[in-house]
């Protein structure tokens, strides 16, 4: 197991996660008095993993037709699209 990669990997998910609408509703299931926190958390763990497994297959799909650099080109000009409707919809 490369470690530089996993920290990276889980540095970079983390971060992306914060905040997002994930997070915002898996607080609201935990705010429900009436609702187990330990079943929240698993119900949302299991969905992260479910969408990372998701992800790890696309990716290694998609990687078979597709060369490395061009992914990073492609998931560059993506996020800088992201960020640019960000703003303009601020």
């Amino acid at each position: 197991m490369d470690v530089k990669v996993l920290l990276t990997v889980f540095a970079a998910v983390f971060i992306a996660e914060l905040g997002d609408k994930t997070q915002l509703a898996t607080l609201l299931f935990a705010a429900d008095k009436q609702v187990s926190k330990l079943t929240v958390f698993i119900g949302a763990s299991l969905a992260l993993i479910l969408a990372s497994a998701i992800g790890v297959l696309a990716g290694g799909l998609i990687s078979q037709y597709v060369s490395e650099r061009y992914l990073h080109y492609i998931a560059g000009i993506g996020f800088i699209g992201i960020g640019v409707w960000t703003l303009l919809k601020a």
